[in-house]
């Protein structure tokens, strides 16, 4: 079970996983974070250690998280400062990958991803008018899908080892649950072993999304970030 956070740092505005989630178009693992060649053709904006970030790269990660969110298109300021700082955390996630040799999946892993997406349209012509409103192109979507995939299971692989659930936190979890079951008339009622392997995997991504908070917040201050546009600061 993936957690809502997990989810939503890679596709919601702001900080929130991991279980955020998502993460962009020719996005941190494909030319956006290279050195760029003599003919200046995106303006970087942020550098992160030696990455960079462009311009290019903000707005299309604004215009694709809404797309996935179903939001508004909002291109003004705050969303823009969002989406440069998910780009940030993106990127120091990358740093980690390609320190410890992350081996990464095959783009063709994204299908499921987007077939998924594609079933909440009614048809494909839906799908596709949808794409073109917000301005995203199928090659983007998919290089999107496959960078959050890439992302999730890059946090599962990087934290998930260090975690235990001790049985005290799993009995006191159950009967949290086991209250709210009773108030809500809801039967029949699961005992605790049958809840047991449901539990601790959602004590395991909430102990997962707290190391990775941590973990952002110690990197950050350890990779220096220049804001070479600062109303994305």
């Amino acid at each position: 079970m993936r957690s809502q956070k997990s989810e939503f740092r890679i596709q919601k505005g702001g900080r929130g996983p991991f279980l955020w989630i998502v993460a962009s178009a020719i996005w941190i693992l494909t030319s956006g974070f290279c050195i760029l060649p003599a003919e200046i053709i995106d303006r970087i904006v942020i550098t992160v250690g030696n990455q960079v970030i462009t311009q290019s790269q903000v707005d299309d990660e604004v215009r694709v998280t809404a797309f996935l969110n179903r939001e508004k298109l909002d291109l003004g300021v705050e969303a823009r400062k969002q989406a440069a700082d998910r780009l940030i955390e993106q990127a120091l996630i990358k740093r980690e990958m390609d320190l410890s040799h992350y081996p990464l999946p095959e783009l063709g892993d994204a299908g499921e991803s987007l077939q998924s997406l594609k079933a909440m349209y009614s048809s494909e012509t839906e799908f596709q008018d949808a794409l073109e409103a917000y301005g995203v192109s199928p090659d983007e979507l998919t290089r999107r899908l496959w960078w959050q995939l890439t992302l999730l299971r890059f946090i599962d692989y990087r934290f998930r080892p260090g975690i235990q659930i001790p049985p005290a936190d799993v009995q006191a979890y159950y009967r949290q649950q086991l209250s709210e079951w009773e108030q809500k008339g809801i039967k029949p009622i699961p005992s605790l072993d049958e809840s047991r392997d449901q539990i601790e995997e959602i004590l395991t991504q909430k102990r997962i999304d707290q190391a990775l908070d941590q973990w952002i917040k110690d990197t950050r201050t350890q990779v220096p970030t220049t804001f070479l546009d600062p109303a994305l600061k």
